[in-house]
């Protein structure tokens, strides 16, 4: 037995709790990794609240948790790489745990240079930014509009972005902008006048835009890009009404070398990802509360 999150209904955060639960057992083609650090994205909590749950009821007690980084325990049939004792992060399944299962093409080696909260974090927000900017094509000489450039993929894309010779312009909160600017971008302001503002950043105009917000600049964005070609969303409900790309999966983009080019860059120092705040398991409820809450700057990462 070991500890994991599980929740029996949906609901506030109130509802996961802290559990002795079976060890997972990893079978064919799959991986088991004794977890050290578990990011915590706004799929948790949407997942938790039953927002994805189409009106049904759990069948049973569910975990939690898509990020990690930790220690690979053992191996099921057919794994060749990675091994028993290597240090690996990527994305797995129910990862609020002390141990969680993956497989071996969402997981990468962790450099020993980066420490476990930031690898724990770095999974579905890296390969989220890393593949929208595949979708939009993003390279040398490019102009790219990120809104919440200060949230979690934001952050990330902001900066390989920058690495792979594009431009960035960033909106953010007020709060944010110095932030933003250190990140390598420039901030400019949501709200009214947010065209103006950007002209005056951008007097070449905007090639693409990732909209990482959802809080209604898709009208906007398709008039700055010159059209709704390279204006991808992956928050706003009314994309299809605009004429805009949806990126919810990573179907027709090659990610695989999305972990090991941020693992790179991060050792390298041209990625930075900020780890806002750690939680023990035990404390599972309120890191939830935070991540609603929003207004973070970096990551929150569960520590078992």
């Amino acid at each position: 037995m070991s500890s994991a999150i599980r929740f029996s209904a949906y609901g506030d955060p109130d509802v996961l709790e802290l559990v002795d639960a079976p060890d997972p057992v990893p079978g064919e083609g799959e991986v088991l990794v004794r977890v050290r650090a578990a990011g915590v994205n706004p799929a948790d909590f949407k997942r938790r609240s039953g927002l994805w749950s189409g009106g049904k009821a759990l069948d049973a007690p569910a975990g939690l948790g898509y990020d990690l980084a930790g220690v690979v325990e053992a191996v099921g049939s057919g794994v060749g790489t990675p091994k028993v004792g290597d240090d690996v992060f990527g994305t797995g399944t129910d990862t609020y745990a002390e141990l969680a299962i993956a497989t071996p093409k969402t997981l990468a080696q962790r450099p020993v240079d980066i420490p476990w909260e930031v690898a724990g974090g770095i999974g579905v927000a890296g390969r989220t930014a890393y593949r929208v900017l595949r979708q939009l094509e993003v390279g040398p000489g490019d102009t790219l509009l990120i809104h919440a450039a200060a949230g979690g993929v934001g952050i990330l894309a902001t900066q390989l972005a920058i690495a792979w010779g594009a431009t960035v312009i960033g909106t953010a909160g007020s709060d944010n902008q110095a932030f933003v600017r250190e990140l390598g971008a420039t901030p400019v302001r949501y709200g009214d006048g947010l065209a103006d503002r950007v002209r005056a950043a951008a007097p070449d105009g905007v090639d693409a835009v990732l909209d990482a917000s959802g809080r209604g600049e898709l009208a906007v964005s398709v008039e700055l890009a010159g059209g709704p070609d390279r204006v991808i969303t992956l928050a706003a409900n009314d994309a299809k009404e605009h004429g805009v790309r949806f990126s919810g999966s990573d179907e027709g983009v090659d990610v695989s070398d999305a972990f090991p080019e941020l693992a790179r860059r991060i050792s390298s120092g041209d990625v930075v990802l900020p780890v806002w705040r750690t939680f023990p398991l035990a404390e599972a409820a309120d890191a939830h509360r935070a991540s609603e809450d929003g207004h973070l700057r970096g990551k929150i990462v569960m520590l078992p």
